[in-house]
């Protein structure tokens, strides 16, 4: 049988070039599996980054690369804020390396106009303006989508991507992505940023340490041997550096052949802290330099005045100070008192105890301040205790303070009861300490000097 001639044979047939060739479901789901596979992969890269780099400056060149590739996009813009609030275009990324000049010009002259812009307009309106100067620098083919850059809810800048493409669409999985992005970058912005708070705060540790031991070095070390008499003393500052000050400075009268006596000197610098530490530290170069003139205690605190008083002035701080000079062939304490609080003297023989102070202004109140001399004649067994504010001001988690009458109290029990200097500055030290509680840090300097006369 033949066949007719208006059916084609198999040899006839030829495919029409019209035909769309067929996708399997199969083939778009691999597809689609492969397109996520390579945005998490994107995105796993950029966690690592931001893991394993440190230095921003690095991760955020990586930033717009990553937006771009997740967003299929033809580019990718970050522009962050300055500590002055002007907005600067930060990295760039444009697939066409022969366009990439033209883009960044675009985009640098649109963000300097928002410096301009931004000195009439508030800073809350920046970001409509830099869409604005976007599209007229970049032209109206460049299609552009933002999202803003938010550390602690605050706009730190705005990740912008950028297509050419007509068709292109901000979707909402391609807005997801690039919040994905941006997130990514306030993380990296905010562990730089707490990355140089440490590192400044490492500095000012190192520095306050090395303070502090500037100061326990500039501090008596050991108290003197006096014949006839015992010391001790105790410094505890509230932080690492204070302003408290004691000292025990070998001393001669204007007589060379005079027998030597002994300097005993207590302060307070009004403040705490470097400041205060630092005042100290000049105080007590210059409270030596003064007593080497062989003066009276009256006129060394006058003249320590006039030397510190401009730089006292300046810093808007004064001294309390108090000095004295123990002869111990005669036993007889030579003092003058610059508002420190009065040392009190345990009388053996009575069981009472007694203030010694005079008349005088805080070092670097008045230039011209004049101060009193006064003395008395010690006995075996009496007792005088140096001490600062920080002791008696001490305040408990109730806000009650250890006060002058407490302190005078557990100074005489001390006295009574405690065999020498070292057991007195334990013993009122334990009891201030207790007083405020365990957990209860001291606001102030504390410190004690115990004279005894044996």
């Amino acid at each position: 049988m033949s066949q007719s001639p208006s059916q084609p044979t198999d040899n006839n047939i030829s495919p029409s070039p019209d035909v769309t060739p067929v996708v399997t479901p199969k083939e778009v789901e691999d597809r689609l599996k492969r397109e996520q596979n390579k945005i998490q992969d994107l995105l796993s890269s950029l966690g690592f980054a931001l893991r394993s780099f440190n230095n921003l400056n690095q991760f955020l060149e990586l930033i717009p690369l990553m937006a771009t590739k997740v967003t299929d996009a033809d580019g990718s813009a970050l522009f962050l804020y300055k500590p002055n609030g002007q907005i600067s275009l930060e990295q760039l990324h444009w697939k066409d390396s022969r366009q990439r000049k033209n883009i960044r010009k675009a985009l640098e002259t649109a963000s300097s106009q928002i410096t301009l812009l931004s000195k009439t307009s508030p800073l809350a309106n920046a970001t409509g303006i830099l869409d604005d100067q976007m599209h007229r620098y970049l032209g109206s083919d460049v299609q552009i989508f933002g999202t803003a850059i938010l550390v602690k809810h605050t706009e730190r800048g705005w990740l912008y991507v950028l297509s050419r493409d007509p068709e292109y669409s901000w979707t909402e999985t391609r807005q997801k992505l690039v919040r994905l992005v941006a997130d990514q970058t306030s993380v990296a912005i905010k562990n730089e940023e707490l990355a140089v708070e440490l590192r400044k705060k490492e500095r000012l540790d190192q520095e306050l340490e090395i303070g502090a031991e500037i100061q326990r070095r500039l501090l008596p070390r050991q108290c003197p041997l006096i014949p006839g008499a015992t010391l001790a003393a105790r410094c505890k500052p509230a932080n690492r550096v204070g302003g408290d000050y004691y000292d025990f400075i070998p001393t001669h009268g204007k007589n060379s052949q005079e027998s030597q006596r002994w300097g005993l000197v207590i302060g307070d610098v009004m403040g705490k802290g470097v400041p205060a530490g630092l005042i100290m530290t000049m105080m007590r170069g210059m409270l030596r330099g003064e007593v080497l003139h062989g003066n009276s205690p009256c006129i060394i605190l006058q003249n320590l005045n006039r030397v510190m008083y401009a730089d006292l002035e300046n810093s808007h701080r004064f001294v309390t100070l108090f000095y004295s000079e123990y002869n111990p062939t005669n036993r007889v304490l030579s003092y003058s008192n610059a508002a420190h609080n009065p040392p009190l003297w345990w009388h053996a023989a009575t069981k009472s105890i007694s203030r010694l102070d005079t008349l005088g202004m805080l070092i670097g109140l008045d230039a011209n301040s004049q101060y009193e001399n006064a003395q008395v004649q010690l006995q075996p067994g009496d007792i005088v205790i140096y001490y600062t504010d920080g002791l008696t001001d001490a305040a408990a988690a109730s806000g009650d303070r250890f006060d002058e009458e407490n302190f005078i109290a557990a100074f005489t029990a001390a006295c009574r009861y405690c065999s020498n200097p070292q057991e007195i500055v334990d013993y009122l030290f334990d009891k201030v300490l207790q007083f405020i509680g365990p957990h209860q840090q001291n606001t102030d300097d504390m410190t004690l000097v115990v004279l005894k006369i044996q």
